[in-house]
């Protein structure tokens, strides 16, 4: 067994969940003119079709490199990483960017009952799977992480390296933050829910009117809402929630994940703030890492140190090559 097997196979853990995607019988597709005035993002939408869903994603950069996976989280869409694509790039990076279902470009299920945490790892598993990607850099920001995270457990031959920020893998066993349950009932019951104001509020710099207009893009009216309200509700955050094993079952290959593991998480947010620790002190691929904490930034750090952000993942590449066996790990 070589060192990357060794740092992602556990004993008598079998790390792939088998997902059956939902048959989805009433599909919104946001118009693509909703996206014409979005500002500094030039990217044109790639499609892949999943259990009857188009699920869209860009990539950008040289085909020939290894591809930088970078996953968004709630209410946001790959607008949210514009400005860390460029500077990737720039450094021979190929950049891939998803958007979940239920947000940006994606298509997004009508009914309520077709979203659930289970469906959308399915559904972005399936979406991995049929792109084939390989040789990935992770990095994932809160529901990009639930969600990544997950992948990167159920799939690890899949990925190089992983970088974290503002996000985790919860299990329902520890309290979560009181700011957490002001926003999960706030996504359940505000009759008002302005999407890139929801934004703009978990960011130090604030956001220009064409940037707010661009989040608020992929949702015409409440219909197309559905996944960012429903989401904080499908947060493990009870010990009896239903992906909690899945969840537990993820965090035994990482406690065995040896392969580089960076956190990259900001000062201020009130949500994931020391959430990081836990990562450094559990996962044996971040020990003597160059962790960092982004100053002067709030949850949505890509906002806010977007350069910054890309720099430290380009940097973290460099500085954690791998031989040709050691992505390869046992599934």
């Amino acid at each position: 067994m070589n060192a990357g097997d060794q740092g992602t196979q556990t004993a008598g853990v079998d790390p792939r969940p088998r997902y059956e995607l939902p048959r989805v019988a009433h599909v919104l597709r946001t118009p693509e003119s909703r996206f014409a005035g979005v500002p500094d993002f030039p990217y044109p939408p790639r499609w892949t079709e999943v259990g009857g869903l188009r699920i869209a994603h860009i990539d950008e950069g040289p085909a020939g490199a290894d591809p930088v996976l970078l996953m968004h989280g709630e209410p946001t869409w790959s607008f949210l990483y514009r400005k860390v694509v460029p500077v990737l790039v720039a450094a021979g990076h190929r950049v891939i960017v998803p958007d979940l279902v239920g947000f940006g470009r994606s298509d997004k299920p009508a009914a309520a009952a077709d979203y659930s945490y289970r469906n959308h790892v399915g559904w972005m598993t399936a979406w991995l799977e049929a792109n084939d990607f390989r040789h990935l850099t992770l990095f994932c920001q809160d529901w990009g992480s639930l969600i990544g995270l997950r992948l990167a457990a159920e799939m690890p031959d899949r990925f190089d390296r992983i970088a974290l920020g503002n996000g985790g893998l919860p299990t329902g066993a520890t309290p979560m933050p009181r700011a957490f349950h002001i926003w999960r009932a706030f996504s359940r019951w505000s009759p008002w829910f302005p999407i890139g104001r929801i934004v703009n509020s978990g960011c130090v710099s604030k956001l220009s009117r064409a940037e707010l207009a661009a989040y608020d893009a992929p949702f015409p009216d409440s219909r197309y809402k559905k996944a960012a309200r429903l989401f904080p509700g499908f947060v493990p955050a009870s010990p009896d929630d239903p992906e909690r094993s899945n969840n537990e079952r993820a965090w035994k290959v990482f406690d065995r994940w040896e392969k580089p593991f960076l956190t990259l998480f900001s000062s201020r947010d009130p949500i994931t703030r020391g959430g990081d620790k836990m990562w450094q002190e559990r996962v044996p691929g971040a020990r003597g890492q160059p962790h960092t904490t982004i100053r002067q930034a709030g949850h949505f750090l890509q906002e806010d140190k977007g350069a910054e952000i890309a720099q430290a993942i380009s940097s973290f590449i460099h500085a954690t090559p791998l031989g040709p066996d050691a992505s390869r790990a046992a599934s």
